[in-house]
């Protein structure tokens, strides 16, 4: 399998750059062709960047608490655009106060994202899972054709 192509960026107002900038030297390193939108990146900045480039995932970071509201409504634009079976993750900090891990990824579960990473999640640990995911997600795909 070639290398996965991810789009990768920091959603909404933003601004956190270092942050993107592990993620996008980390993803690289572990064999991702990486998509890096920056910050402040709309949500269809990362869809149409996902499409411009048959990306097999879009992966959203928020570090300044709104992830929750920059997120609402992503997978559904995604199927409005026609990519409604890409694989889209999530990680940061999310929201904002404290709130317990499984309830933040519980809510954005059920908004469509197939994982949510905690800011204190492994890199590795994430990478891994995400080419398992590709993997499998490349698999179906191929057995329905």
């Amino acid at each position: 399998m070639k290398k996965p192509t991810i789009v990768i960026g920091v959603i909404g107002a933003d601004c956190h750059a270092v942050g993107n900038k592990v993620l996008d030297r980390i993803f690289s390193m572990n064999g991702f062709n990486v998509i890096n939108l920056g910050v402040m990146v709309s949500q269809d900045e990362y869809i149409d960047a996902a499409i411009e480039t048959g990306a097999q995932a879009i992966v959203v970071s928020s570090i300044y608490g709104h992830g929750d509201i920059d997120c609402l409504g992503m997978r559904e634009r995604c199927i409005e655009r026609g990519i409604g079976d890409i694989l889209m993750y999530v990680g940061g900090n999310l929201v904002i106060g404290k709130h317990d891990f499984a309830d933040i990824e519980a809510k954005f579960k059920e908004m469509g994202f197939q994982r949510v990473f905690s800011p204190d999640t492994d890199l590795e640990l994430c990478c891994s899972l995400m080419k398992g995911d590709i993997e499998q997600q490349a698999a179906k795909v191929g057995a329905a054709q």
